[in-house]
């Protein structure tokens, strides 16, 4: 499973690339709106550091509106993933981008028809919004399992499962279970993944016998 970071911190995506564990990036409107910066100026600097893909979503809600959009910020570095909503004119955008050979992140998708349309339209990933599921009493990995499913029957679909609105480390495990292919995670739910209490405790068991050594290793 591919591991991006849900974010438009900048330092927080240089500090995660720097481990070797991060393959992209992924941002929204409402991230970038909290970083207070232009989406020019903050693309271009996640895509210096990470050189998977980088997300970066339109504003517009038309058809030539989102193509105008996505020119400007496909020019901003080979990298650069077009986020597009999962609307008629999203899907439309996504298969004309899809054709001039433009990496494309289909969002906000709630249900298995409309990640079949966003396979159909030739998207490079689904962002299926598992948390949001969750959040109204619906089962989001249910969801997950089944476009998973649904792409295993079409060797020729390409698209790849992008779980988003992760919530915490159970949701991680559970996609990774079902086979998904990406799993975009804030960046405290990317670290929470490294912590159990038995690792901790074991390391200082390690440490304080060694210090009784009275040894050095370098």
């Amino acid at each position: 499973m591919k591991f991006f970071v849900d974010t438009a911190d900048t330092k927080e995506i240089a500090e995660l690339a720097a481990t070797g564990l991060l393959d992209g990036v992924t941002t929204n409107p409402s991230l970038i709106a909290k970083s207070g910066r232009r989406i020019q100026e903050v693309i271009a600097e996640i895509c210096a550091v990470v050189p998977g893909p980088v997300s970066a979503e339109v504003a517009a809600t038309d058809y030539d509106g989102m193509i105008r959009e996505a020119r400007v910020l496909r020019a901003i570095a080979h990298n650069v993933t077009v986020k597009l909503p999962l609307t008629p004119a999203g899907l439309r955008a996504c298969r004309t981008l899809t054709d001039e050979g433009v990496m494309t992140n289909v969002t906000l998708c709630f249900s298995a028809g409309q990640a079949l349309l966003a396979a159909k339209a030739g998207a490079t990933f689904v962002s299926p919004f598992v948390g949001r599921l969750d959040d109204i009493g619906h089962d989001g990995m249910a969801l997950i399992g089944d476009i998973v499913a649904i792409y295993r029957n079409y060797p020729a679909l390409r698209t790849e499962v992008l779980v988003a609105s992760v919530r915490g480390p159970l949701h991680v495990i559970a996609a990774a279970r079902l086979g998904a292919h990406v799993a975009t995670l804030p960046p405290a739910v990317l670290r929470s993944l490294y912590q159990h209490p038995l690792t901790d405790k074991g390391l200082a068991g390690f440490l304080a016998d060694w210090a009784k050594t009275g040894q050095t290793i370098a």
